[in-house]
């Protein structure tokens, strides 16, 4: 099993961010390398729920360029 701390913001303030936001996703090596595994996001709700919102716009733009392609 394997924790990556994934990158959160892409703004100026990234390194402000990052502390007061953590993203962690534990994987499982049997499990599809697509399947997000378990993630743990935790800081402040605001920044949690715009992280969250975050990665429902990559997982759109994912879905569109698969659709595209």
């Amino acid at each position: 099993m394997n924790i990556i701390h994934l990158p959160t913001a892409h703004n100026a303030n990234a390194q402000a961010a990052r502390k007061a936001l953590r993203v962690s996703r534990v994987t499982d090596q049997s499990a599809p390398r697509q399947s997000a595994g378990l993630m743990v996001i935790s800081g402040r709700m605001s920044d949690v729920c715009a992280e969250l919102d975050r990665l429902v716009m990559q997982e759109q733009m994912r879905e569109m360029r698969c659709k595209a392609a």
